[in-house]
């Protein structure tokens, strides 16, 4: 199926191919403009890490297996990183310095690397993904919150705009670490997570909030009122209780991102602090934010998918325009009006 868009370099790593490289650009532009529109700032950090600050976290050995570990010539632990909790910790306690200059919310859009142990569905689940991250940086936990409500809405927003129907379910924290979490789930019978729901969820319209801090914790709010959970979280007495039978959803999921918040986890073994204004210095609050860009390709094939047809969303769509000229073997007239066609298009 992804034969025209990707190429396969070796297990669980890909070359992407001109139509499929112009969709992925197109998505990571639609993802841009989202996190922009909340007020995020992008900025760009390399594939490559120090293991120091990872062992400074206390995440270098914990990690497990899926991380690349490497030494450069001179014998320097370094690995290809999976995500950059350390390294965007790292960079904000080195930048800033005052209580006023919070909140800060940066992101980044960049390859990532992960061993995993059977990478399979294409780049669904593989080695080398493209993805963007963002992390909050917070003086206490209500701020926090809003920050992480603001990211709340940017991703359902995205999602719409990609033509996708995304559900916000209660998951779990996984190796991030935290007490508060969100996955943004796809239904598709191809999906790795069972997922557990109240029907209604599906009939909220986020077109009716706009980003104001008042109208995004009404939408929050309006999620949170249903049962919606990744498998992971699910518990059969809880499902039962508060979901009538009519309106239980038990069904497949792909996850297209995943928020966190995890508060001074990070920042308080990376010394990541600010001044208050008595004097006292304080860890900042965190949180962190993530969508596969290469993986959304996949997922929203898997998603639109239908009678043995691939239906780009408009806003995805490899191109806008395909011109066939009718030709014969003497005349060539079609062709030049093709052309005069292409060029006019091409302008507007």
């Amino acid at each position: 199926m992804y034969s025209k868009f990707i190429k396969q370099s070796s297990t669980g790593i890909y070359s992407w191919l001109p139509m499929g490289f112009k969709i992925m650009k197109k998505i990571e532009q639609i993802v841009r403009e989202e996190q922009n529109k909340i007020g995020a700032q992008e900025l760009l950090m390399p594939t490559i890490q120090s293991a120091e600050i990872w062992k400074e976290s206390g995440r270098y050995d914990d990690y497990g297996e899926e991380m690349l570990r490497i030494k450069d010539r001179q014998g320097k632990e370094m690995l290809y990183g999976p995500t950059n909790e350390e390294l965007i910790t790292e960079i904000f306690r080195a930048s800033i310095k005052s209580y006023k200059s919070l909140p800060q919310l940066l992101y980044h859009i960049q390859w990532k690397f992960r061993d995993e142990l059977r990478p399979r569905f294409g780049v669904m689940r593989c080695k080398e993904f493209f993805m963007k991250d963002a992390y909050s940086f917070d003086l206490n936990d209500e701020e926090a919150r809003k920050s992480y409500n603001k990211m709340f809405f940017a991703y359902l927003n995205t999602f719409k705009r990609l033509g996708l129907t995304a559900i916000p379910m209660a998951a779990d924290t996984g190796p991030i670490g935290g007490d508060l979490s969100h996955e943004f789930v796809i239904l598709a019978e191809t999906g790795e997570s069972k997922i557990y729901s109240d029907k209604r969820v599906f009939d909220i319209d986020i077109s009716k909030h706009n980003n104001t801090e008042d109208s995004i914790k009404k939408l929050r709010e309006k999620y949170d009122t249903f049962y919606a959970v990744t498998d992971n979280k699910f518990k059969k007495e809880d499902f039962e209780k508060k979901v009538k039978k009519e309106n239980q959803l038990v069904t497949k999921g792909i996850e297209v991102g995943h928020i966190f918040y995890f508060g001074d986890k990070y920042s308080k073994p990376l010394n990541a602090n600010v001044d208050l204004q008595g004097g006292k210095k304080t860890s900042v609050k965190m949180g962190s934010y993530g969508i596969g860009v290469s993986r959304l390709v996949a997922a929203i094939i898997e998603a639109k998918f239908n009678n043995n047809i691939m239906k780009w969303p408009i806003s995805v769509s490899p191109y806008d325009v395909a011109i066939i000229p009718m030709m014969s073997k003497n005349n060539n007239s079609n062709l030049i009006k093709s052309q005069k066609i292409y060029k006019k298009l091409f302008k507007l």
